[in-house]
């Protein structure tokens, strides 16, 4: 791989302008595309084999002439003090809201009158209007939802106040300016790591083109592909991410040939034979773990991995050869001011440029990742217990882990969702935020009606209902029903998740003595149903992403007990992650600083999508920094002096890298939406303990108290295993001592280059 990679570098840097020529083609197209495309799918749930789905599938086929998933909105009407909303003022007001609401739009499927439905509080001071609609949330039209904003308007002047909650307003998530202080962050991180505008800009411009491309190609296939309003943000986020990341360490190793006296194009086409081998394999481990997510059979998680996967493909495929292109235009202004000024006293002095270049760059890699690995190897017993009881304290929240998905009563408290969702929980009870919906399916009963209503009575007496409905007949056989029923807890309590259980616990004795199939489902429902399946998934989805890591790494590093030691330590991290979310965003500590309105339990993605991409990103600081430990030890050199090499190579890069992803990833925290919040807090601090604690800090002291043995490998299975050279060693093998056997032909080239002048710095 390092030899094909090693001429694709040479090539994009000598054929520059095609290769620059091609990646903004591809993002004018995709730009193109994006522009004329309609408008994205809707975040409708899909999880086949699953009691809510088979409920919401039977409704379609009973009732075609219904959307049981179509959006939905309630107009929430609190009087003032001393008034009732029975009061005759307040009453003709929102019966002219309905009126308004049914004429809004013809996107309207229904609207009931909340004086002829019931739905005024006992206190009389709250009441709500329900109207759903014949089409999902972000399918509806911008004149809908202008007219479900502007309804009530009258009402509010009278005095009442008016909020509007539902899904019916749901719009494309906010991130606000966090994110671009975070992208600010990781320019300022890189100007420092490489004293060069040039150098620093590189990575910020090929990420932003390679998350472009991404996002405008995510944008035009939204709507036949059936993509969430949340999966552009999520590719966002790791393009960004990863984008910068992979560019920073193919420029760094540019920069580090140019210092060993390569010429441009050589030290290209080493730059990338070396550490863009590291980027491939880093990507496809992301790419791996991100479109392994379709194992857990729910389509909308299964989408977000592959857009999410497609985007850091952009990003590897970016890096190896864009990369290299735009070298070829930067000339010698990729490296710091201090050492372009080295190269021309070398030149006047008539001495290798690449030797005071080298000096130079040698005096920079005696930094502080050299100081500090010699620290660990005097202390590693220190070094390591403090890192794993560190971390194993960050992850004892993890042991009260509770999955569920947001509802309106995590959003904000200024917006009108959460104040409609707290004036119906005043009024009427937190559970009327959440409905469940209950299909009496009694064509199998001698008498349908008898059995729905045996269904409510036996539904009543469950702990934890506190009001069920009479049953709807919604087929013209008259043997399908529905019931409402409202739960004493809010939605997303682990009390409503036990009152669904109870209810489904009933079924089978329904079953028996009706003849009428009982299923329960709903939003709701749904969220539980899916919090279930991802709960379910979760340790398998991990034994596999773990055992993935073991077998690439035990063929990356040719040891047993490195892969091992790596795939703890990326479990130790994950956990440690999860439980610093856990106390964050469900016991709320600390919420006020991330803007955690109200606690609740954790978004049922969030573990199986942090082990994805943390694995991916834990696997590319494990290669940076182990392999140059290998390659050390490899060509003679002692266990500890190789960890010395290692950190004395790869360390500022790596911290670098890790710096920028953090900055990247808490840039999203600043979101409107609360689950791509937590997403990049959860990504956020999971970077952080495994690149500084983890890679930083437990690897060089584990490898110091193994000693040689780390490095050992069963001879059989050293022939077994393939040999990926991602480190380039075949390729330096064929190169060979004299790496210069080209000289002639290229210095032919250069002196045919505009740039010639600047082949050497």
């Amino acid at each position: 791989m390092a030899t094909f990679l090693y001429k694709l570098g040479r090539f994009a840097f000598r054929r520059r302008r095609f290769v620059a020529l091609i990646w903004v083609a591809l993002l004018a197209v995709a730009g193109v595309g994006a522009a004329t495309a309609s408008p994205p799918a809707n975040d409708n749930f899909s999880i086949p084999g699953t009691e809510a789905q088979k409920a919401f599938d039977l409704l379609e086929q009973r009732s075609p002439g219904g959307n049981p998933q179509g959006a939905t909105a309630r107009v929430v009407f609190h009087a003032p003090d001393g008034e009732k909303m029975t009061d005759k003022a307040n009453k003709a007001a929102v019966e002219k809201t309905v009126r308004e609401l049914k004429s809004g739009s013809d996107e309207v499927a229904q609207v009931l009158d909340p004086y002829k439905t019931g739905a005024v509080s006992k206190k009389g001071d709250t009441a709500y209007i329900l109207t759903s609609y014949k089409v999902s949330a972000m399918e509806l039209h911008d004149k809908t939802r202008d007219a479900l904003k502007e309804a009530g308007q009258e009402a509010r002047d009278s005095g009442l106040t008016v909020e509007i909650g539902g899904d019916a307003l749901e719009q494309m998530p906010e991130t606000g300016a966090t994110e671009v202080i975070g992208i600010a962050i990781s320019a300022v991180v890189l100007l420092i790591t490489f004293g060069s505008l040039v150098a620093a800009g590189l990575p910020l411009l090929t990420a932003i083109i390679g998350v472009g491309i991404g996002i405008s190609s995510i944008t035009a296939l939204a709507t036949t592909l059936g993509l969430s309003s949340t999966t552009s943000t999520l590719a966002m986020m790791i393009g960004l991410a990863v984008g910068i990341d992979y560019a920073l360490f193919i420029v760094s190793r540019y920069r580090a040939e140019l210092a060993e006296g390569q010429e441009r194009e050589e030290a290209a086409g080493r730059a990338v034979g070396t550490a863009g081998s590291a980027v491939v394999f880093a990507g496809l481990t992301v790419v791996i773990a991100l479109a392994g997510l379709a194992v857990v059979n729910i389509p909308v998680l299964s989408k977000m991995g592959f857009a999410a996967a497609g985007t850091v493909v952009i990003a590897v495929l970016i890096a190896i050869s864009l990369i290299p292109a735009l070298l070829g235009f930067a000339g010698n202004k990729v490296v710091s001011r201090k050492v372009r000024k080295a190269a021309k006293a070398a030149k006047a002095a008539e001495q290798g440029a690449e030797g005071q270049a080298g000096q130079a760059q040698g005096a920079e890699k005696h930094n502080a990742g050299t100081r500090w690995a010699r620290f660990v190897l005097r202390r590693p017993v220190v070094v390591l217990l403090v890192g794993v009881l560190g971390l194993g304290a960050a992850a004892l929240p993890a042991a009260s882990l509770e999955l569920g998905l947001p509802d309106d009563g995590s959003q904000p408290t200024d917006t009108t969702k959460r104040k409609a969702y707290d004036l119906i929980s005043d009024g009427f009870g937190p559970g009327m935020n959440g409905p469940l919906v209950v299909i009496v399916d009694a064509k199998g009963s001698d008498d349908p009606k008898g059995a729905a209503e045996q269904v409510r009575k036996t539904i009543h007496d469950v702990d934890g209902v506190a009001a069920v409905s009479k049953p709807q007949f919604i087929d013209k056989d008259g043997d399908t029903a529905t019931l409402t029923v409202i739960s004493k807890y809010k939605p997303s309590s682990v009390d409503t998740e036990d009152v669904v259980h109870h209810i489904r616990d009933k079924a089978a004795s329904l079953k028996a003595g009706t003849g009428a199939e009982v299923l329960v489902t709903g939003q709701t429902a749904m969220n539980i149903d899916i919090s279930q399946k991802l709960n379910d998934a979760l340790l398998p989805y991990l034994g596999l992403v773990v055992g993935l890591a073991f077998l690439l790494l035990m063929v990356v590093f040719r040891s047993l007990l490195v892969p091992l030691k790596a795939a703890l330590g990326f479990l130790l991290s994950v956990v440690a992650a999860l439980g610093a979310v856990v106390a964050v965003f469900q016991w709320g500590w600390g919420g006020s600083l991330f803007n955690v309105e109200e606690p609740g339990p954790i978004m049922s993605m969030m573990p199986i999508f942090m082990i994805g991409v943390v694995f991916g990103l834990a696997m590319d600081y494990e290669v940076f920094l182990v392999t140059r430990m290998r390659e050390a030890y490899v060509h003679g050199e002692r266990p500890g002096q190789a960890v010395v090499t290692g950190f004395k190579h790869g360390a500022r890069v790596v911290t670098a890298a890790a710096i920028i992803m953090i900055s990247v990833f808490a840039g999203f925290i600043g979101s409107s939406e609360s689950m791509v919040k937590m997403i990049g807090f959860g990504l956020a601090i999971a970077v952080f303990f495994d690149a500084f604690i983890v890679r930083m800090a437990i690897v060089p002291a584990v490898l110091a108290l193994l000693g040689k043995s780390a490095w050992w490998l069963p001879r059989w299975l050293d022939k077994a295993l393939p040999n990926v050279d991602v480190e380039g060693e075949g390729l330096r093998k064929q190169l060979g001592p004299d790496s210069e056997a080209g000289r002639d032909e290229r210095d032919a080239r250069d002196a045919r280059d505009p740039d010639a002048d600047l082949t050497r710095v």
